[in-house]
């Protein structure tokens, strides 16, 4: 059984956008009150933390493939839709991001250092 993993491939997605909401306000004696659509929320980012806690790789090893939460749709009477939460991985100091060519993205070090690997949708818009 593997117990070090120094090299992965993740497979992330980023949140998608709530949809926009498209309401007219109705009251009893006002027949058309006026557009009253809320927006989308955001969707989630896909954030990697330097972590000191964290020595390998290994929890990316046998489950390579994470998403955030999608953004949730708007409502009527102008409520917007909740945001997606970000999810945050946590990565050991020194950690290299590449992409599939080869290309370095981001050099991870020291404790607290973030990058945004996949960012969140934004959300649409009501009327």
């Amino acid at each position: 059984m593997t117990t070090f993993v120094d090299r992965v491939e993740l497979h992330i997605a980023a949140g998608n956008g709530g949809h926009g909401c498209a309401s007219v306000h109705r009251e009893k004696f006002k027949p058309l009150g006026g557009p009253d659509g809320g927006n989308g929320g955001r969707g989630g980012d896909v954030i990697l933390t330097v972590d000191q806690s964290v020595t390998t790789l290994l929890d990316y090893h046998h489950s390579p493939h994470r998403k955030a939460t999608n953004g949730k749709p708007g409502e009527g009477g102008n409520r917007a839709g909740k945001d997606g939460q970000d999810l945050v991985l946590p990565v050991p100091d020194g950690t290299v991001v590449l992409d599939q060519a080869g290309n370095v993205l981001a050099d991870l070090v020291g404790h607290g250092t973030s990058y945004v690997a996949a960012q969140g949708g934004r959300g649409g818009l009501g009327n």
